[in-house]
Parts: structure tokens; sequence; C-alpha cells
């Protein structure tokens, strides 16, 4: 028989709360993956940066934008954005903040184990 894994966001075996914002995270596969969901406002170098302790986030992120905009600035100030329906791989060393007045909801299966504590 496979080992089979099934688990639910509704049930997450970690809450990262900070302000505007709060990722769930789910154990599965010996990996982690986070639902991520950011409020208009948000903006990782004002809301996250001091817990993390970097300039920059450091967590890699490859993620499936479920609604919402998002602004991504990289270290060497390449610019872009990202929306509802895109998969993207965003490498460490970037700044992310919400645009618009939706809130951004993201599935995280790359910086999860990182995203959002010391370090990260």
């Amino acid at each position: 028989m496979a080992d089979v894994e099934v688990k639910n966001f509704e049930q997450p075996d970690e809450v990262r709360e900070f302000p505007f914002g709060r990722g769930e995270i789910v154990d599965i596969g010996g990996g982690k993956v986070m639902r991520l969901t950011l409020q208009p406002g948000w903006r990782w170098s004002e809301h996250v940066k001091p817990t993390a302790g970097t300039e920059w986030c450091q967590a890699p992120h490859f993620q499936y934008v479920l609604s919402g905009r998002m602004g991504c600035r990289m270290a060497d100030g390449y610019e872009y954005e990202i929306g509802a329906g895109d998969v993207n791989l965003l490498p460490p060393g970037h700044d992310g903040w919400v645009l618009g007045d939706e809130p951004v909801v993201v599935v995280d299966w790359g910086g999860a184990h990182v995203w959002g504590v010391a370090g990260g």
C-alpha cells in the first residue's frame, strides 16, 4: 500500500501571524507547504524584516498566486508584478508588497521552512 498523506490548510501544523498577514503551514512528504494571506498595506520590508533580521527576504519561493496582485523588487533593483493565476520562482534577496485593495493569497512550496523567521 502506498504511503498516502492528505493535509488541509484549515487544520495547519503551524500558523505564523504578523502585521497584515498570516501563513498556514502543513508538513507533508518530508517538506512544508504554506498558504500565505497578505492584506492590503502589507510589505515585507516593513512587516517581516524586523523579525527576519535581514536586509532582503532570504526565503526562496516557488509559489502559485490564488488571488490579488503583488509587487516584487530584487536586490539588484529589478521589479515585476505577479497576480492571480501566476506561478513564479522567486530567489532569495527580494522585497514584496501587496498592490491594490485585494488580499494576496499564494500557495508556496519553496520557502515555508524559513519564511518570516529569524534569518529568513
